[in-house]
């Protein structure tokens, strides 16, 4: 590829014109002449800049000033050829498929494959995690271990694939990407028919008093647990696979459009992936209730704790459809047609560093080896407005990661719903909050055609809000009393910190305390289990009644399978509130990331997302839930016992729950503002060419 200068300058891209006839002259702003003609600089300015850009006028005025448009060197444009451009694989492109080589057809594809990557990992493995640990054995820690293996194969791939893929074919490293996608979707499907079948004995009655069915506490390790290894490597898969998408699909977006329609696609892209996990939550929670085994009749329901969904059906549909969405994103050329004219109009609106190492990064060849990684990483670390962004990302990844794990936590314990009721209705804030706040911020960007300084300053307005929204923690639902921990058996207080749930209504009933099935009887009172609300045997007519209840203060001694409900005053307030947090967190990702690709130099868009992309899991997404985790435990009050080791929480102080996640969010929020305020400066004060 030749390289042309312009004095001492030159070119950020590769200055080539299409003479494709499917590239009218006149939309592209130009007439093309034969191959090898000449024209001056100022000539191909005025040619391919808009007259409804904004940054045309100074850019030439300023131009101008420094040299005269009649002394300064001619330019050589070299016309590529048609198949240059043309969509298909090697030889074969035919004619049918050209109308989807436009950048509207790229999307397409491209927000199919987000879709699937957003359904599959932040979709299907969380719904079907808890299915999996049941099937195979495996403890807390070993599915956590599972869920962060994408994030480590993102943090490991993030660099090599955006260094060199950011100066290589990009449709054709996105569209192996999306192939290792569908590979570890399918590997993560394989145990399921390499495990053997899932037997189970028959599920008995076991919480009634007078005493409970014996359990065995074994130490032993199930060989299934080995099967943890191969979901791991699936994961390792996802996150190398999912790599190029973030990365190179949002840079090749950009260059291909105009940059004002660019945030757009980049909204509606992003959305796509949004919308993915709200596909994965529905799709797999409703695979959840057909046994595992297809085909086979079972006595069990999805209501019993032995039972298992065919978890593996969504990642054997979604490992398919990823193989087929590759191959048409594997047939898209290097640069679509027509993307040339945007090449100064990009350039305009790119900070210039004026120095030597920024000329050295402007060279079309630089970044092409590993020679030139070193001096890229610099270029970056001394860029303090790509800095600040990394590090305003990383708290808002941290908050949205926190939030996507314990959102629903804190639903079930607010509102006393069960993990289903809680993770749906956190899935219906998610989805228009998210979806819209995402499209409405690159709708914005476009609207008011905001530039570098007014992208940062709207991007502070939006974390301020957010932050203000925050204090909806300030306020919480009460407990719902729950005999021997929030309120003793004849309806005491009920000491803070002090558990008893052994009383002399259930004395002789010896409950053990591994089975943990909740029960409520009429006044809104709520018991461990059957065992500990002293009930002797269910209705025959209703199952899920239990009569006969020492323990309830009633006539009838009657309680119900199940959490008692909560009539929180003040739930509608809690969601409206978490519902502005959500939106404006969203509504920030999209302008944020246009000015991280316009605070540094076009060669160094697609490695700059990898760095960016590092920064935010390492120090966001992938600390952020173990953080909230830790703190969001102390405000447990009743751990489960697992033969005397602790396991899970069952219920929450929701006060103190309250409290700790509004200190955490408050400060990683405040983090977010302080680090896009200097952002907003800099962003002020820095020259930057055209705007």
């Amino acid at each position: 590829m030749p390289q042309h200068a312009v004095g001492d300058k030159r070119f950020t891209s590769v200055a080539q014109l299409l003479s494709s006839s499917a590239v009218p002259a006149a939309e592209n702003g130009l007439e093309h002449g034969p191959r090898g003609s000449r024209a001056s600089p100022c000539s191909e300015r005025a040619a391919v800049q808009s007259p409804l850009d904004p940054c045309s006028q100074p850019l030439c005025q300023r131009q101008a000033e420094k040299h005269s448009c009649q002394a300064a060197p001619t330019v050589q444009y070299v016309s590529a050829g048609p198949e240059d451009a043309a969509c298909g694989w090697q030889g074969f492109a035919p004619e049918c498929l050209q109308v989807f080589n436009t950048p509207k057809g790229f999307l397409l594809f491209l927000c199919a494959a987000s879709f699937l990557q957003g359904m599959t990992v932040n979709g299907f493995i969380n719904t079907v995690i808890t299915s999996i640990e049941r099937r195979y054995d495996l403890h807390s820690y070993q599915s956590g271990l599972i869920a962060s293996s994408y994030d480590i194969a993102a943090c490991l791939c993030l660099t090599f694939v955006s260094y060199f893929g950011g100066s290589g074919h990009k449709p054709r490293w996105l569209g192996w990407g999306v192939l290792v996608l569908g590979a570890g979707s399918l590997v993560f499907a394989l145990p399921h028919f390499i495990s053997g079948r899932y037997e189970v004995e028959r599920d008995e009655e076991v919480g009634t008093c007078p005493a409970n069915r014996s359990t065995m506490c074994m130490d032993s390790i199930s060989d299934l647990a080995h099967y943890r290894l191969v979901f791991m490597l699936g994961q390792f898969l996802h996150g190398m696979g999912a790599t190029p998408l973030y990365t190179l699909g949002v840079t090749y977006l950009d260059e291909n459009v105009k940059s004002s329609y660019s945030p757009v696609y980049i909204a509606i892209f992003y959305t796509a992936a949004i919308l993915g996990p709200a596909a994965g939550y529905l799709i797999g929670g409703t695979m959840l209730n057909v046994y595992v085994e297809v085909g086979q009749r079972t006595h069990l329901t999805p209501e019993s704790p032995l039972w298992v969904g065919a978890w593996w059906i969504g990642f054997l549909g979604a490992g398919v459809a990823a193989l087929l969405v590759a191959v048409p994103i594997l047939g898209y050329p290097q640069q679509l047609p027509g993307s040339q004219r945007y090449v100064v109009m990009r350039a305009a609106e790119t900070q210039q560093l004026k120095d030597h190492s920024h000329k050295t990064a402007s060279n079309p060849a630089f970044g092409r080896t590993v020679r030139d990684l070193p001096l890229s990483i610099w270029l970056l670390l001394k860029n303090p407005t790509f800095i600040l962004l990394c590090l305003a990302g990383a708290t808002e990844a941290t908050l949205v990661a926190s939030m996507s794990t314990f959102g629903p936590k804190f639903f079930e314990a607010q509102f006393s719903l069960s993990a289903s009721e809680a993770a749906s209705l956190f899935g219906y804030l998610v989805v228009p909050a998210g979806g819209g706040g995402t499209l409405l911020g690159g709708f914005l960007v476009n609207r008011f055609k905001l530039r570098g300084p007014g992208i940062i300053r709207f991007c502070l307005l939006c974390t301020l809000t957010s932050l203000l929204a925050f204090l909806v923690f300030f306020t919480h639902c009460p407990n719902v009393p729950m005999a021997g921990v929030t309120t003793g058996y004849t309806r005491s207080l009920q000491p803070e910190g002090y558990l008893n749930l052994t009383a002399a209504c259930n004395a002789h009933c010896s409950c053990s305390p591994e089975h943990y099935s909740p029960v409520c009887d009429s006044n809104n009172t709520m018991y461990y289990s059957p065992c500990h609300a002293g009930c002797q045997h269910t209705d025959p007519a209703s199952p899920k009644v239990y009569q006969g209840c020492s323990c309830v203060p009633t006539s009838l001694g009657n309680a119900t399978a199940g959490k008692c409900t909560s009539s929180c005053q003040r739930k509608p307030l809690l969601l409206v509130l978490v519902f502005v947090v959500i939106i404006f967190t969203f509504l920030s990702s999209i302008p944020a990331l246009t000015a991280t690709l316009r605070c540094v130099c076009d060669q160094q868009r697609s490695f700059a997302l990898g760095i960016q992309w590092i920064v935010v899991r390492t120090l966001g997404s992938i600390p952020g839930p173990i953080a909230f985790g830790w703190v969001i435990d102390k405000a447990c009050l009743l751990w489960q016992d697992q033969c005397g080791h602790q396991g899970s929480c069952f219920v929450y102080q929701n006060a103190a729950m309250s409290r700790y996640m509004l200190v955490v969010g408050l400060a990683y929020k405040g983090a977010a503002s302080w680090s896009s305020f200097p952002g907003w400066v800099l962003g002020v004060s820095r020259p930057t060419c055209g705007c």
